[in-house]
């Protein structure tokens, strides 16, 4: 069921409920009859009406992001300010069938029940701001756990004896050949275990950062490919400001030696690019290659978990698309939006 759903049938439901609480004690007054069933249902309307207007201001205005010293003033005047509008709205409907009394028109009746409208309209906002609180609770620890499974799976990738041998083994080779090349290529690998290790204690990592990581990983991957790995990187001045999620980079990268240039006799190019329009980060990797059509683009590895984390963090906001770029390149391009603590900037 969508939220859109979800909400309406609570409105529906929440305010009938209160219409038969009303209908249950003018019943048991005994002053039930027709124009009070009118009445009830002109407000059960009016309520509706206006609480979905004060959903619409929450949104607009972004209140959802709002800390509570902030929050709470701009709730307790805005429901205050409905729930003048409701009393006055009841004293037409009282006019119009002629049930309304001078005890209604008293300064002390209208504060009363202004008092009284006041507090349930603060009781749907407890409500509406606690669906959306436990919703976004709910999404962090799904992103949390989507995060530490492909952070897992390219701990996994990077700390495998193969992955350690094979850095090692073109380490030792230039020991005696390029002692300085050698020492740098250690100082690489250690970048990489560390950032790997602590990764998983962070959801978003700044870009460069990222970038660094995965420089230092291509750079060992050069020692072992040789003349058979080229790399390149166009980055755009901009894109220190962007966050991305810790290890997606060199997951996509290494996704594009292991299934593209490895597999290929004379090797092949990975290309980094980024550009920032509309503060939006455009990412682009290119490595030689082709996609097979019998293999689905998400079996590669850690796509699936890209796919996923990046849905879970910025939701429709960030753009994810593997494709065949012409018949010898692979481009992988994501869009990714400016996302400052837990609000998410974006220009309409």
């Amino acid at each position: 069921m969508t939220k859109a759903r979800i909400y309406w049938l609570c409105q529906m439901l929440g305010w009938g409920f209160y219409g038969f609480i009303q209908i249950f004690f003018y019943a048991m007054a005994e002053r039930f009859d027709f124009i009070q069933a009118i009445g009830i249902l002109y407000q059960v309307i009016y309520f509706i009406a206006t609480t979905h207007l004060l959903r619409g201001l929450v949104v607009k205005l972004e209140w959802l992001n709002l800390r509570l010293p902030y929050l709470i003033p701009r709730l307790l005047l805005a429901t205050l300010a409905l729930s003048g509008l409701n009393y006055v709205y009841l004293l037409i409907i009282d006019f119009f069938t002629n049930t309304v009394s001078s005890t209604d028109l008293m300064l002390f009746t209208a504060m009363i029940n202004t008092v009284i409208y006041w507090v349930i309209y603060f009781i749907w906002c407890l409500f509406y701001f606690a669906f959306h609180y436990v919703q976004r609770y709910n999404k962090s620890l799904k992103a949390e756990t989507a995060a530490r499974e492909v952070e897992l799976s390219n701990l996994k990738a990077q700390l495998n004896p193969h992955f350690i041998f094979n850095a090692l083994n073109s380490i030792r080779a230039l020991v005696d050949e390029n002692p300085r090349k050698s020492k740098e290529a250690i100082t690489q690998l250690s970048h990489i275990l560390r950032n790997s290790l602590i990764s998983d204690r962070k959801k978003l990592i700044p870009f460069m950062e990222e970038l660094k990581t995965v420089m230092d990983y291509l750079a060992l991957e050069s020692i072992r490919y040789e003349e058979r790995l080229t790399t390149s990187f166009a980055i755009d001045d901009n894109s220190g400001k962007f966050h991305i999620p810790p290890l997606m980079l060199q997951t996509l990268v290494e996704n594009g030696i292991k299934h593209g240039i490895s597999n290929l006799k004379h090797g092949g190019e990975i290309s980094i690019t980024t550009t920032v329009r509309r503060k939006q980060l455009h990412l682009q990797i290119r490595n030689t290659g082709q996609l097979s059509k019998d293999r689905d683009v998400t079996d590669g590895f850690g796509l699936a978990n890209t796919q996923k984390r990046l849905r879970l963090i910025f939701g429709d906001l960030a753009k994810f698309e593997i494709k065949n770029e012409d018949k010898s390149t692979v481009l992988t391009s994501i869009i990714l939006p400016i996302k400052v603590g837990s609000k998410i900037e974006l220009d309409e």
